[in-house]
């Protein structure tokens, strides 16, 4: 009786063990839920309080007249772009961040070359996301490509010749300015010879061609430093996706390309910069008028270069980029896009050229090298008699009007 007792005892024990050991376990699983309510609330809040601070920057970015120097461009011309990229560059808005946040996050890197930390901290986003929405954008800029990067088909003669006796009719066969400009670059080192060409770090060689309202027609990325600029445009003009040059049209160049009929270079062995003319020393002879004349419109495919690096500091930076050769090649290609959609909207491009004119002004003149390459005689001969034709009339009614 006693052991039936006693064991009836131990059962009760081991019963009010379970019982207590269950009360504390519900009571640490309910605290555990009210602390995980509680973290959640308050992530909730964070959350609630950073899309504040971003709706607030955005306002301030639209809306306080700094959106120029932000993003370079004014408010009105960014919600156009950001309203483009999303019906024609097909950028989605995702559901933590919306179209105006994307595009500005984009803009202000490439306007200020700025690297992907110090971005996910000021818009309390992680680094991958940064860099995803990074490319997200670029890519949705370069789906711009065909309708702000257009060949000139030769059909019209450009008005900034037609409307200048100065220019026509000599130049009435000119569609446009064509040269190259170099962009340091991040490469490996055991090819890093391969793209350090006149500079002394690597450098991409980007070749490019303009019209004369400063609208970039056609753009090669990718070739290095060490190419030379008649090396780059035979690649351009026999590649897949090439350079056009419409029947019976030219394009200038320097005298760093191989005169052919389609490329008109200066005459070499004699005074070409603007620089080297004034009122009291003008041209002696017709080569130094063609030459003067020459360089008067080809100029404008270094106001174009200057333009875009004043605009976009993350193409005209001396230190080391921080992307691969890959991305950089995609980011100059959106920054030239871009370039053209803001050409006829910036209001302060004028004074943006009044900058690069000073500082083309003050820099030194470099002569070009030697073509690296030779043409076909009878097209280079072609070339030359163009040249010489254009040169002759322009003296003749230069001499005779003084």
């Amino acid at each position: 009786m006693d052991q039936l007792h006693n064991n009836r005892l131990h059962v009760l024990r081991r019963l009010h063990y379970l019982a207590l050991l269950y009360f504390l376990m519900h009571l640490l699983w309910v605290m555990f839920q009210l602390a995980n309510e509680t973290i959640k609330d308050i992530e909730r809040e964070l959350k609630v309080e950073r899309d504040r601070e971003r709706d607030k920057l955005l306002y301030r970015l639209i809306h306080s007249g700094q959106c120029r120097n932000i993003v370079r461009m004014d408010a009105r011309t960014f919600l156009e772009l950001c309203h483009v990229l999303e019906e024609k560059g097909g950028l989605v808005p995702t559901k933590q961040v919306g179209i105006h946040e994307l595009v500005a996050r984009f803009l202000y890197t490439i306007s200020h070359n700025e690297k992907h930390r110090p971005m996910a901290f000021f818009f309390e986003r992680g680094r991958a996301t940064i860099s995803r929405d990074f490319h997200k954008v670029m890519n949705a800029i370069i789906e711009l490509e065909e309708e702000y990067l257009k060949q000139p088909d030769g059909s019209t003669v450009p008005p900034e010749i037609f409307l200048n006796d100065k220019f026509f009719p000599y130049f009435k066969d000119c569609v446009g300015a064509i040269d190259c400009t170099h962009i340091r670059a991040k490469v490996q080192s055991k090819i890093a010879t391969r793209y350090r060409g006149r500079k002394d770090n690597p450098t991409m060689n980007v070749l490019a061609a303009c019209t004369f309202d400063l609208k970039f027609t056609y753009i090669l990325v990718g070739c290095e430093g060490t190419a030379s600029d008649s090396r780059i445009i035979k690649n351009a003009l026999s590649r897949r996706y090439p350079l056009k040059i419409p029947e019976g049209k030219f394009y200038l160049v320097d005298a760093g390309f191989m005169i052919r009929s389609t490329l008109i270079t200066p005459y070499r062995g004699e005074r070409y910069h603007l620089k080297e003319y004034s009122q009291s020393n003008p041209p002696q002879t017709e080569r130094e008028l063609f030459n003067l004349r020459h360089s008067s419109l080809r100029n404008a495919i270094e106001r174009c270069f200057g333009v875009l690096k004043k605009r976009f500091p993350i193409i005209r930076s001396n230190t080391e980029p921080h992307y691969s050769t890959d991305t950089l090649k995609k980011i100059i290609l959106s920054c030239c896009i871009l370039h053209n959609y803001l050409v006829d909207k910036d209001t302060d491009l004028p004074s943006m050229l009044a900058e690069v004119d000073a500082e083309n002004e003050n820099r030194p003149i470099r002569r070009p090298s030697r073509p690296a390459n030779r043409v076909e005689e009878a097209d280079m001969r072609r070339g030359e008699a163009m040249r010489n034709e254009m040169a002759n009339i322009m003296w003749r009614n230069y001499a005779s009007r003084n």
